[in-house]
């Protein structure tokens, strides 16, 4: 918790009084710590990403890894893979199978990644509406990851992941990043791709492993151009 309100509100390039007012609503990320509010940096960017906020370029620099190429959403889930079938009645359930499905390096703590990613859900969901959703640590510092993967899981089941249009979750997109940039850039690039009806509707019918990266490049190429 390492900004304050004025801090915030520079960061999220709006007044002061709207970053009190979200605290209000109870929408933005927000800690109170000896009378006054204070934000995590991380959570705060996380956050307005994932809310297609318009942020400046220097938000997101990151001095020790600028210089390194952004990674493609279809290169991060050629990494992370796509399965099916995963079990689980419950949010808590998914999430334990999905972890282990992941394709994790020998040094990354399973048990450990599946607290952060609870720890995700019970902060606020990460259900994106129309039965998706995107379970992400809240800062990927916390992992060491020495690799990005976006993993794709097809669930065997509807499951209650508290989503705000009130529909259960059937597929989920967990990503995993070495860095913050990279983690808010795929998260940026997922959440367009995801407007994308060609891809939308690959992911609806549960379409193969070859169907679902055809669309999905199909969707990246349409948002590079």
């Amino acid at each position: 918790m390492n900004l304050s309100v004025k801090d915030a509100a520079q960061l999220l390039t709006v007044s002061e009084k709207t970053i009190y007012r979200w605290i209000k609503q109870e929408i933005i990320p927000a800690y109170k710590v000896h009378e006054s509010y204070r934000f995590n940096r991380a959570e705060l960017l996380e956050w307005a990403t994932s809310r297609r906020m318009g942020l400046p370029p220097e938000a997101f620099s990151e001095p020790e890894t600028d210089a390194l190429p952004l990674p493609r959403l279809h290169e991060a889930l050629e990494a992370g893979g796509i399965f099916y079938r995963i079990e689980g009645a419950t949010r808590e359930k998914v999430l334990a199978d999905t972890v282990e499905h992941l394709r994790l390096g020998a040094e990354v703590d399973r048990d450990y990644l599946y607290k952060v990613l609870l720890a995700r859900e019970k902060l606020s969901s990460t259900a994106v509406g129309d039965g998706i959703a995107v379970p992400r640590p809240r800062n990927p510092a916390l992992l060491h990851l020495d690799r990005t993967t976006l993993t794709l899981c097809f669930l065997e089941q509807p499951a209650d992941f508290a989503a705000l249009d009130g529909q259960p979750v059937r597929m989920l997109f967990t990503l995993l990043a070495p860095t913050l940039r990279f983690h808010l850039h795929l998260l940026s690039k997922l959440s367009f791709v995801l407007r994308d009806p060609t891809f939308m509707q690959t992911l609806q019918n549960q379409g193969s492993r070859e169907e679902i990266f055809t669309a999905l490049r199909h969707a990246e190429e349409a948002l590079r151009s």
